[in-house]
């Protein structure tokens, strides 16, 4: 289901995973890579053009969150406003929110708005990994680097105990298994008892 606002959203009730990131950084891409449907979230050339919060079910308690792209350009400044309001009300106050996927096309990475994602979540204590998207348009040595560099400003902000980076291609299925484990340890909580006392916000054992 699409939801255009929190106040729409499905019940707060299992666990779920958004998927955020700049237009055209490959979200639906990669939800299509991840779940192998090429038409499970709609893709398109144009940025902005997903404009609802998209929610996809894999059971009834677990989901995989499209969020509307950020940084949108060639949008009327007052839907461009109305999105971030709704973006932002979603990762602070989503209480079945365990993770976020943060894409960032690896030719363009921690861009201004990718920054203020990942302060919105580190706030919230919620644990982001960070696609590397487009992998696939870079050479080896260069991907590595820019991975490399991306992990050391983590690591010196000291948030690398929350926020995880890795490579990624939609096209050439790279990264696809490390995201999945990502994925499964976030998700994992909603497969036990409906008692998760044991566990921390993120789905994580102490």
């Amino acid at each position: 289901m699409s939801a255009p606002s929190l106040r729409q959203c499905p019940p707060e009730q299992g666990a779920e995973v958004a998927f955020a990131g700049r237009s055209n950084a490959g979200k639906s891409s990669a939800i299509n890579a991840l779940t192998n449907n090429s038409k499970l979230a709609r893709t398109s050339k144009t940025p902005g053009r997903t404009q609802l919060i998209n929610f996809f079910d894999l059971t009834p308690d677990q989901r995989l969150v499209d969020l509307p792209g950020y940084g949108y350009a060639k949008v009327p400044m007052a839907m461009k406003n109305e999105w971030q309001k709704n973006l932002s009300e979603y990762i602070q106050k989503r209480q079945c929110l365990r993770g976020l996927i943060l894409m960032m096309d690896i030719r363009h990475p921690m861009q201004e708005y990718d920054t203020m994602m990942l302060n919105w979540a580190i706030e919230m204590e919620l644990p982001v990994h960070i696609l590397l998207t487009k992998a696939d348009k870079l050479k080896k040595g260069p991907a590595n680097s820019t991975l490399h560099k991306v992990r050391q400003h983590l690591a010196d902000a000291e948030v690398d105990d929350l926020v995880s980076a890795q490579l990624f291609s939609s096209l050439k299925k790279t990264g696809v298994k490390e995201l999945e484990a990502v994925l499964n340890n976030l998700l994992a909580p909603a497969l036990g008892s409906e008692d998760n006392s044991g566990s921390d916000p993120a789905g994580q054992t102490p």
